[in-house]
């Protein structure tokens, strides 16, 4: 089966920015104060819920990740950009990093303990949605938590530079109501949301959710 237009841009674009990307994304210290904690609070519930590891889903040059595995979370990377997993992996040798998709993650079901999806999805055209969700609920145990973040609103963006380098890719943004709708269509009921202006040096309307697969009766 053929690959999905949509990755080979994705992967193509992440490996043409990746050094550039290192160098312009502040890290996980340098967050805001909202979204770190939401990232804290999401640490928090795994640890204590004790159902295995957090997947960091689009997991770039791995900072998350290793923020995370601070926090006391046994937390592995995926992203689609082999330059990407080579930046995490000499960055982070003590954490595991693989390439790979989230429309087809490589873990057995109910599997995860959490997902992490921080600024991974908005690249996925939105018919692809409801089939990504559902892998979350499949890898994800019963009882396990995920926390996805990104950008917000109504429009299809297709840049011809990210990161100051050409790029190939685009990026959906959706209403926060219509994110919630696609994860409790998947099965995920959502327990928190935070949404966020502009600010800072983000310049678009942002928001967080975190989500729980229910445990079997």
């Amino acid at each position: 089966m053929a690959e999905p237009s949509f990755l080979t841009a994705v992967r193509e674009s992440y490996d043409t920015v990746a050094a550039d990307y290192v160098e312009r994304v502040p890290p996980p210290a340098e967050m805001d104060p909202l979204s770190r904690a939401m990232l804290a609070a999401f640490a928090e519930l795994v640890r204590t819920a004790g159902l295995g590891p957090v997947a960091d889903l689009g997991c770039g040059p791995g900072r998350l990740t290793a923020h995370l595995a601070a926090l006391g979370v046994p937390a592995f990377g995926v992203d689609l950009s082999p330059k990407m997993i080579g930046l995490a992996r000499h960055a982070y040798p003590n954490l595991r990093f693989t390439a790979g998709s989230m429309t087809a993650p490589e873990t057995r079901d109910d599997g995860l303990g959490g997902i992490l999806a921080w600024y991974s999805t908005h690249h996925t055209p939105p018919r692809w949605l409801p089939a990504v969700f559902a892998e979350f609920h499949r890898t994800l145990a019963p009882g396990g938590h995920l926390l996805w973040g990104d950008y917000v609103g109504d429009e299809r963006l297709k840049p011809a530079r990210g990161y100051g380098r050409p790029v190939s890719y685009e990026s959906y943004l959706l209403p926060l109501d219509r994110m919630v709708g696609l994860l409790e269509q998947a099965g995920l009921v959502v327990t928190a949301r935070l949404e966020q202006e502009p600010g800072g040096r983000v310049n678009r309307p942002h928001a967080c959710l975190l989500a729980r697969k229910p445990e079997e009766t």
